[in-house]
């Protein structure tokens, strides 16, 4: 290479003509022009090694099929080299002249390539400021009295060891963009990069030479946020391995004991701040607080866009003779409103609630949104006692009436058409200020104690839900003297009204 070198610096640099080089040099003239003109430096590979053969290659198939058997063997009962080489000795002797050291080598080469040890070796990565990964993870936490299994969203820095998480009821779409708006927001930008698991949410269909057909609601969200978004290859969870321990760590250490959760926005709101109090803590090998690492990750992030993102997802349904539409094939159930009976109408799905829609998109009603995959109802009963209060004869054919208690269906039996309309209304206005099952339940303990009227069942639910205050005793000052007991004689009242007694006149 350095005399090719050379004669171009000749030609290029000094303008020597062919010949003049061809006599410095030694080299033909044809030989000179070839390195001139040459235009491909690149270096060639090197040549095969030329298999010459081994005095293994006639073994070679019978090794094969003992360590592919060992497969399915406990580790401590596979093939070592040394048993493989007796056991060739003994099977072939006298004809077997291989060394061990031949032997040895053989499946040394053979076993790398069955059990893939060369995946067990992992490079440090390079973590860059400002990317990102993601995943989530499941915990239970109580809403109320209410159990659920969580989904909870994870994000982690690597640079930084930063990292911040929200609760959600599922894995959908919009609790993963809810999730990834709160965060984006609370530390002011996204990241530039975001490494994802296949989500279902995101990920449509993995193809071949490891491409990915992302979901239209996932495209127009990475767009939005204007982040790359990266894939890790099916089945490789190693690959974001700083958030598979962020979400391992953020479960043990922020979600133990079980959450006990009165509004989950605001417990959300709570998380984030839960992370940032976690960030005054050193990072496990850079002597430096996560805190102020994570500055460099916030100074890499991308504006936030100035329009707000709408992550909430339209649907059209129809409604049943009673109002009512099923989401999730058919196992979650939701009520609207009597008039919208057999109706074609919009909802809007979000992280947390099911919005129901006319034609003309005006909100109708709202529900929390149903997880899981038991059937499920989410039944406003307001809008069908309403309607009942008026049309009381229809209550028998509606599906309120097999709701209601046993006692409570037996007492509207026996109503007249002014009484079950009244005691309809009452249901209707309790059911606004404390839910369906409480008005009921107030009705029932009502006709329990021989009540009727609707005063009375107002005033039973007025005890049933009013706040009993615990007062604590009232202790005297010592200067309050001891009062002697009263003893009490009745027997002068007694005489006074016995049959027969004396009457004093005035």
């Amino acid at each position: 290479m350095a005399q090719i070198n050379c004669i171009r610096e000749m030609f290029f640099e000094k303008g020597m003509s062919y010949a003049d080089i061809a006599r410095t040099t030694g080299h033909d003239v044809k030989t000179v022009k070839k390195y001139i003109y040459m235009e491909d430096f690149n270096q060639p590979p090197p040549k095969p090694t030329e298999n010459r053969g081994s005095k293994l290659d006639k073994y070679k198939s019978k090794i094969d099929d003992w360590l592919e058997a060992d497969k399915q063997e406990r580790k401590k009962q596979r093939h070592t080299a040394k048993r493989v080489y007796d056991r060739l000795k003994a099977m072939y002797s006298p004809d077997f002249d291989c060394s061990y050291r031949l032997v040895a080598a053989y499946v040394s080469q053979k076993k790398k390539l069955l059990y893939s040890t060369q995946d067990q070796f992992y490079m440090p990565l390079e973590h860059i400021c400002g990317e990102a990964q993601v995943d989530f993870g499941e915990a239970d936490f109580f809403e109320g009295n209410v159990r659920y299994t969580g989904h909870y969203l994870n994000v982690s820095f690597p640079q930084s060891n930063a990292g911040y998480l929200q609760l959600f009821k599922g894995e959908n779409m919009q609790c993963l963009a809810e999730g990834l708006m709160n965060i984006f927001a609370h530390i002011g930008g996204a990241p530039k990069r975001i490494w994802f698991d296949n989500l279902s949410p995101a990920v449509k269909k993995i193809l071949k030479n490891h491409g990915r057909e992302l979901t239209n609601a996932f495209l127009r969200f990475k767009n939005h946020y204007g982040f790359e978004a990266a894939f890790c290859n099916a089945g490789k969870g190693n690959e974001k391995g700083h958030v598979e321990n962020k979400v391992g760590y953020h479960r043990r250490n922020i979600l133990v004991p079980v959450p006990r959760i009165d509004d989950l926005k605001a417990y959300n709101r709570h998380l984030l701040e839960v992370c940032d109090q976690d960030m005054m803590r050193p990072h496990y090998s850079k002597e430096r607080l996560i805190k102020e690492l994570f500055e460099d990750d916030r100074k890499a992030l991308l504006p936030l866009p100035a329009v707000a993102f709408d992550e909430s997802e339209f649907r059209s349904v129809r409604t049943n003779s009673y109002a009512k539409f099923t989401l999730n094939g058919g196992k979650h159930t939701y009520s609207t409103a009597p008039k919208y009976a057999n109706s074609e109408l919009f909802v809007r799905l979000t992280a947390h609630e099911v919005i129901v829609l006319d034609e003309s998109y005006r909100e109708v009603k709202r529900h929390p949104r149903l997880y899981g995959e038991q059937e499920q109802e989410s039944m406003d009963w307001l809008p069908y006692l309403t309607q009942l209060s008026r049309r009381p004869a229809a209550l028998k054919y509606t599906g309120i009436y097999p709701m209601l208690p046993e006692p409570v269906q037996e007492f509207l039996n026996t109503c007249d058409y002014e009484a079950k309309k009244e005691t309809l209304k009452v249901l209707a206005r309790l059911s606004i200020e404390s839910g369906f099952e409480k008005a009921a339940e107030a009705l029932q303990a009502a006709l329990e104690h021989g009540a009727r009227d609707a005063e009375s069942i107002k005033a039973v639910f007025s005890r049933l839900n009013s706040e009993i205050l615990n007062l604590d005793p009232l202790v005297l000052p010592a200067s309050v003297p001891e009062m002697p007991p009263v003893k009490v004689n009745v027997d002068k009242y007694d005489r006074l009204f016995l049959k027969g007694a004396p009457v004093h006149e005035n």
